[in-house]
């Protein structure tokens, strides 16, 4: 008898940013709407189930839609009381993940305007088909 296999491939097309920044979830999002001049809005927060029989763990989530070019930004945390979204990047306290394309022009404008506000320690492009955890970061 014929076996026949289902193989399954995540999208991970997309650009992610990891930030480190020891500010609250929405006066950072403040802070890089300012400074970007983006317009992020809390959303629904972002659950992951890690077992099957418990409750998912939530993660604060903020979301910003460019028309011109149908851009999706999400604003996600990477902790909450319960554990990490990434555990592999758990010095990460948050990510931006950018939906569509965006030219590396764009990108390396959003780097250099995050980096220098002061709130944040690093902000650096990951290429999200190196973590472990990636599956977390679909949207």
């Amino acid at each position: 008898m014929n076996k026949t296999y289902l193989k399954l491939s995540l999208d991970l097309d997309f650009v992610l940013i990891a930030i480190t920044a020891a500010a609250k979830d929405y006066m950072l999002c403040h802070k890089i709407n300012n400074s970007l001049e983006f317009n992020f809005e809390k959303a629904e927060d972002h659950e992951v189930y890690y077992n099957v029989d418990e409750a998912p763990l939530a993660f604060s989530r903020f979301y910003y839609f460019v028309e011109q070019g149908e851009i999706e930004y999400y604003l996600v945390s990477n902790r909450n009381s319960e554990g990490f979204l990434i555990p592999e990047m758990n010095k990460v306290d948050y990510f931006i993940i950018i939906h569509q394309y965006i030219d590396k022009e764009d990108l390396n404008f959003i780097l250099t305007r995050l980096n220098k506000l002061p709130d944040i320690q690093v902000a650096a492009q990951i290429d999200p088909h190196k973590l472990k955890s990636r599956e977390n970061l679909v949207m």
